[in-house]
């Protein structure tokens, strides 16, 4: 069976090199042989506010439920965003607030500080870009977005085996560094992983 990949893009600008490494590892996929779905943050049509925080429930619009039958489906996901302010995207963050919902990611137990996590058995990849070189992120910053994403988010929801390729510094990098790591995330969709 082919794999299944959700590719999530979460830059908020499409001519951002974001969109060159996500193209790169769709690219990588398809020759693989895998399916893919992609959903385009800045494409959908949705409130990134969750209004009412988890107290009143605020109805999703047609474009998130199909972000969620995607991400469903898919048995990996791969999210390629920068990182920025030590975090991800506000439009990314919104994504996150509004569909890994409660029901649907995860569920909580009654009499209890446990949850079932519903998204146990996929996989993750993380293609993050750095303005700053990553050892510094790792050392000095202690890496908060990937722990965020990693940790807080993805494991929580069930998914396990999460990767993260970490790119930087891309502010006054060279065309060839750009290259290279264009081939290297196609390789990483060419292996689905």
């Amino acid at each position: 069976m082919n794999k299944r990949i959700a590719l999530i893009i979460g830059h908020p600008d499409k001519e951002s090199y974001s969109y060159a490494l996500a193209d790169a590892y769709k690219k990588g996929a398809q020759a693989s042989g895998a399916e893919i779905q992609e959903i385009v943050l800045p494409d959908l049509a949705f409130n990134p506010n969750l209004q009412h925080g988890y107290r009143k429930r605020t109805e999703l619009e047609p474009d998130l439920l199909k972000s969620q039958e995607i991400m469903k489906w898919a048995d990996h996901l791969v999210w390629v965003y920068p990182v920025w302010w030590g975090s991800v995207p506000a439009i990314m963050k919104g994504f996150l607030d509004r569909v890994l919902l409660p029901g649907y990611a995860f569920s909580k137990r009654k009499e209890s500080l446990w949850w079932n996590k519903h998204f146990t058995g996929k996989t993750a990849r993380l293609i993050c870009t750095l303005d700053q070189p990553p050892w510094y992120y790792r050392l000095i910053n202690k890496c908060p977005s990937h722990n965020a994403m990693k940790k807080g988010t993805l494991q929580f929801i069930g998914v396990k085996k999460v990767r993260i390729t970490t790119i930087g510094p891309i502010r006054l990098s060279k065309e060839a560094f750009r290259v290279k790591w264009l081939k290297r995330v196609d390789r990483l969709g060419q292996a689905g992983k």
